[in-house]
């Protein structure tokens, strides 16, 4: 106890600079809005200096609307996190961070980012806004909604997705919604899980939905969506028009297949997943695959052989 008070009284002298910094979670804006670049990279754009510059664009962009729409989250449930084992760190719960000044924030970066988004291309101004709208909504009540709160959260990575494409103006495959909607819905459910698993008999006293959910449900959510993503990725592998003809990218397979049993692992084995931005950076094995598969895919992509 005398430990865990320490610790929060270091972190209450934390600079107003960092705190804000801190807020805004920045690990969890660049794990979430890198899938912005996979338009540039699956439309053979990655080469291009001013596709790679639009598509940068708009990262920075979703990165400070991601950031606001955090900052509105932890003004919402300031004194739920603060009852939380580890949201209670978050700078707006331990007084870091003022209400008052993460309402000055939110004011200013989200009419601004909103306003450059629909000067540089209007329909990415759209799609912003329709991110924001949804994730405001989540956090003013919908995400108390069973089910829907987790399809709220893919919805804002398939966002995320379609953002790139606008960016560089190139139409979006369905097989990018259909994976990514597949993967976040993975993530998301792993995510509740882990949370039911740490905050056991607490957990409805976090989150009121977690009420809603059990091990045991989600455990058999998780099967289908993993059966549901593995199918889908190894259908656009050899189905997609703008594939190499000799099926090459099939060679990625296996890097998804690790990924994702690699995931679960971590989810059922070592209580892990309540943070998949800190797990996907953090696990050396999980990262590397990761890597790989962007590697491999780039390599097929943009040097095709056979």
């Amino acid at each position: 106890m005398v430990q865990a008070l320490a610790q929060d009284e270091a972190r209450r002298r934390q600079p107003l600079v960092l705190a804000a910094l801190a807020a805004v979670r920045p690990r969890q804006c660049l794990t979430k809005n890198i899938l912005i670049y996979a338009a540039l990279v699956f439309a053979f754009r990655l080469t291009d200096p001013v596709a790679l510059t639009q598509a940068t664009v708009a990262f920075v962009l979703f990165a400070l609307v991601s950031g606001v729409v955090y900052l509105f989250n932890d003004l919402r449930d300031v004194e739920q996190d603060r009852l939380h084992p580890r949201k209670r760190y978050r700078p707006i719960a331990t007084g870091d961070l003022s209400a008052t000044f993460a309402w000055v924030l939110i004011a200013g970066i989200a009419p601004l980012t909103l306003g450059v988004a629909v000067a540089l291309r209007p329909p990415l101004g759209l799609v912003l806004g329709l991110y924001l709208a949804a994730q405001i909504g989540y956090s003013l009540g919908l995400k108390h909604q069973v089910l829907l709160d987790v399809f709220l959260i893919a919805a804002g990575f398939v966002l995320r997705a379609v953002a790139g494409g606008v960016a560089i103006g190139v139409p979006i495959s369905p097989w990018l919604y259909v994976c990514t909607a597949l993967g976040a819905l993975f993530l998301g459910f792993a995510k509740r899980r882990a949370e039911i698993m740490l905050l056991a008999k607490h957990a409805g006293q976090h989150r009121r939905v977690l009420e809603e959910y059990s091990a045991p449900l989600l455990d058999k959510l998780l099967a289908i969506v993993v059966a549901l993503t593995v199918m889908a990725y190894a259908l656009y592998t050899f189905s997609a028009e703008n594939l190499p003809a000799n099926h090459a990218m099939m060679l990625t397979i296996p890097f998804v297949l690790y990924g994702i049993f690699r995931y679960l692992y971590l989810v059922y084995h070592r209580d892990e997943g309540g943070s998949p931005e800190v797990l996907l950076l953090a696990d050396t094995p999980l990262l590397t695959c990761i890597l790989l598969w962007g590697l491999t895919a780039i390599a097929i992509l943009y040097y095709p052989w056979g």
